[in-house]
């Protein structure tokens, strides 16, 4: 039997690993960290548990491709899932805009704020409901299908290719120029950072409306969780603890990979699962650097990339009438180099167990780009003043969160302060990103196969190889890994169905 050692326990790495059980190989996966999940995951503290990851899952709505692959994997399989009445709530000068999942809904309260610009509303609608049919592809990767499937997939990207080609180009806070109120206008120009096009606020938006964004019971932690029991059940192998520090090859093929404790896997196909940089730079020793991915590391303007600071808090008290997200402006908090002016608040009081009874568990995640990154990694080498920084963002944090609740005071601690420096230290994430690059009005799309050129059976999987990125592309990635590898070996694949 062909062996797979995948490196990296995150969602692609389960994925990947999943269909290789399925598809008749043994697999092995290598995680560093002690639970496997990568960035999909969670933690505890002080009785309250911090979700890290998911805002929110696409593929929750029953009967479509991606939600059929996420019950394959274990991850929704019988799941209930919570359906927030709206993506974010901003209040911005005594006005509340609701970015309400009912599409009509949404339209008329902005009328309602805004009848000026009625026409604009309209306008911003129509694109919205004209996504709706837009899902992401599951079945086969592009480089994988015949003209006719190609013919058919293109046909399928009509919508999405016209919001692409008008909204593509420019970017959301030039377009939310053409609101005249002025609640509409920043609740638009600042959902995404300075230099993002516009089309990201209608694929985002299409999704959540259609239902196909929601959040699945238990969290971010307890979905990667299940994906494990799945790759168990199937009768694969986890290695936790087992952080690989060298690809060893020779002759245009990977022999075995070798952990930093010395233990080494030998295999057929090896699977970076991983954060390309980690590969690239620290595995291959840069002896076969890839022109698409180097020249998105190199231009950081065109090709940003994203961490935040995640600051987690217990509130002794319930959050009843509070959207789930709430954007509220703030006094200043002074951030690195720069500093904020709204704070975006999340409760879970939706989840009775991640916080004691009668209390919620609160995050507030505050982005963060490459030169903040690159500033969090310098301090995390100073322990004392990384913690006091942390501990004092956190701290302005909440006394900002009283000053907008005053029923708070006295009921709110800071749990945790996690940094850019975080996601690198237990993620191995570039620069502590927990997103793929992302979509700028300058920068061309990634659209990468995972192959490694001049390395047969070494490929890429994970959420870098296509926008926008995130769980689902992970997942989507790793069963694409797998379909390869049965197709350069041409064994049939399946794509399996829930066994349960």
């Amino acid at each position: 039997m062909q062996k797979v050692v995948i490196i990296g326990g995150g969602v692609a790495g389960l994925s990947a690993g999943i269909f290789a059980q399925m598809n008749g190989f043994n697999s092995v996966i290598l995680e560093k960290h002690h639970t496997p999940g990568g960035e999909c995951t969670g933690w505890d503290r002080q009785r309250y548990h911090i979700d890290g990851c998911i805002h929110w899952l696409v593929g929750t709505k029953e009967g479509t491709a991606m939600h059929d692959l996420w019950v394959t994997l274990g991850a929704l399989d019988g799941v209930e899932c919570y359906h927030p009445d709206s993506f974010m709530t901003v209040e911005q000068d005594g006005v509340e805009v609701n970015l309400y999942r009912d599409l009509d809904k949404l339209q008329s309260s902005w009328i309602t704020i805004s009848p000026q610009d009625t026409e604009t509303i309209n306008d911003f609608c129509a694109t919205i409901r004209k996504l709706q049919s837009f899902q992401i592809g599951v079945a086969k990767p592009l480089d994988m299908m015949n003209i006719v499937e190609k013919i058919r997939y293109f046909a399928s990207m009509k919508d999405a290719g016209a919001v692409m080609q008008k909204y593509g180009k420019i970017a959301l806070t030039q377009y939310a120029e053409r609101f005249k109120h002025p609640a509409l206008r920043r609740t638009l120009a600042e959902f995404v950072p300075d230099g993002y096009s516009a089309s990201s606020i209608f694929f985002a938006l299409a999704t959540f409306t259609q239902g196909q964004a929601s959040i699945p019971s238990g969290g971010s932690k307890a979905m990667a969780l299940r994906m494990v029991d799945r790759y168990l059940e199937f009768g694969g192998q986890i290695e936790t603890r087992c952080e690989i520090a060298e690809l060893v090859h020779e002759r245009g093929q990977v022999q075995r990979v070798v952990a930093k404790d010395g233990r080494s896997f030998s295999g057929d196909h090896f699977v970076a699962a991983c954060d390309p940089k980690v590969l690239f730079h620290d595995l291959l020793d840069d002896g076969y650097s890839d022109k698409a991915f180097e020249m998105r590391y190199q231009n950081q303007k065109d090709y940003p990339l994203a961490s935040n600071i995640y600051i987690g808090l217990g509130y002794e008290g319930t959050m009843n009438g509070i959207p789930r997200t709430l954007r509220f402006p703030v006094e200043p908090i002074k951030i690195l180099q720069t500093s904020i002016n709204n704070v975006q608040l999340t409760h879970y009081g939706y989840e009775p167990n991640f916080a004691p009874a009668r209390n919620t568990v609160l995050t507030v995640a505050i982005n963060q780009f490459a030169d903040e990154c690159d500033a969090w990694l310098e301090l995390a080498k100073h322990n004392e003043a990384y913690k006091h920084e942390k501990a004092r963002i956190g701290e302005a944090v909440r006394q900002s969160i009283i000053q907008r609740f005053p029923e708070m005071a006295g009921k709110l601690q800071v749990l945790d302060v996690a940094s850019p420096a975080t996601y690198n230290r237990y993620c191995n994430a570039h620069r502590g990103a927990f997103m793929a690059f992302l979509p700028t009005t300058t920068g061309k799309p990634m659209a990468h196969n995972g192959r490694i050129k001049g390395l047969r059976n070494l490929h890429l999987s994970g959420q870098w190889l296509q926008p926008p990125g995130g769980l689902p592309v992970a997942a989507v990635t790793g069963k694409d890994t797998i379909q390869r590898i049965c197709k350069d070996q041409r064994r049939p694949f399946t794509m399996g169905t829930s066994h349960h």
